[in-house]
C-alpha cells in the first residue's frame, strides 16, 4: 500500500483510524494518570508539577504535536470513512438490517462529534491559557515557580454547565472506547478466538474506568471533594 493510499483508499482510512486511536488510547492513559494527581490532597501541589513537566520539558511537546496530527487525523479519517459509507447506501433499504451491531457503534460519526466539541472548549479551558494567553504562576518553594493549572481547574468546575457538559463527553467518550477499542486490534489484525475475548473484556475495562476518572474530576471540584 503505496503512502497515497493510506489517506485514499478504504483500508488505507481504516488503519490510519485503527494506529491513530491506538496512539490516543496510550495518551488518554497518560492524561487520566497525571490528572489524577489532583486527588493529592495537597493543595494542587502535584498536579501543578505534572502540568510543569509536560509543558516544559523537550519530550513531552514533541509528542503533543504528534498528538494533535493524531487527533486531527483520526477526526478527519472518521469524517471520510462515515460520508464514503453514506454515499454506498444512497438508496435506502425497505427493511433496516443491524447485523446484531451495537447502537453506538453505528453511532460512532455522533459519538466522535460530540467529542470534538469537547477537545475545543477543552483546549479553550487549559492549552490556550497555558501555552498562549498565560496563566497565573505559584512559587511551589525553592524559587520553583510553575502555572497554577489547579487554580484554573477549581475555577473553571464551579460552573455547573461546563461540569454537566465534561460528564456527558466522557460518556460519549466511553461508548466511543467500547467499540473503537475492539475495533483498532481487529483492523490490524489483531483478531482471533485466541484474543478475542481478551481484547474484549479489556477494551471495555477501558472503556468504563478511563471516562470515569474523567468524569470525577469535574465533579470532585464541583462538590469540593478535593482541597
Amino acid at each position: 500500500m503505496t503512502f497515497k493510499q493510506m489517506f485514499t483508499s478504504s483500508v488505507g482510512k481504516k488503519l490510519v483510524m485503527a494506529f491513530t486511536g491506538i496512539f490516543l488510547v496510550l495518551f488518554l492513559v497518560v492524561h487520566a494518570g497525571l490528572n489524577a494527581c489532583i486527588w493529592a490532597m495537597d493543595g494542587g501541589v502535584m498536579f501543578n508539577k505534572a502540568g510543569h513537566f509536560m509543558g516544559s520539558y523537550v519530550v513531552p511537546r514533541v509528542l503533543e504535536i504528534g498528538l494533535f496530527l493524531g487527533i486531527f487525523l483520526h477526526i478527519i479519517q472518521g469524517y471520510m470513512l462515515t460520508l464514503e459509507n453514506r454515499s454506498k447506501r444512497s438508496v435506502g433499504y425497505a427493511v433496516s438490517y443491524k447485523d446484531g451491531s451495537k447502537w453506538y457503534s453505528r453511532s460512532m460519526a455522533i459519538l466522535g462529534t460530540i467529542l470534538l466539541m469537547f477537545f475545543i472548549i477543552h483546549w479553550k479551558h487549559f492549552w490556550i491559557p497555558s501555552r498562549i494567553t498565560g496563566v497565573e504562576e505559584i512559587d511551589l518553594g525553592n524559587g520553583f515557580v510553575v502555572h497554577n493549572l489547579y487554580a484554573v481547574m477549581q475555577e473553571t468546575f464551579q460552573s455547573l454547565w461546563v461540569v454537566i457538559f465534561y460528564v456527558i463527553s466522557c460518556i460519549s467518550l466511553g461508548y466511543h472506547l467500547a467499540h473503537g477499542f475492539q475495533s483498532a486490534f481487529k483492523t490490524i489484525g489483531v483478531h482471533n478466538k485466541k484474543y478475542h475475548v481478551l481484547i474484549s473484556s479489556i477494551g471495555y475495562g477501558f472503556a468504563i474506568v478511563i471516562p470515569l476518572v474523567f468524569a470525577l474530576m469535574p465533579i470532585s471540584f464541583y462538590l469540593h471533594w478535593v482541597n
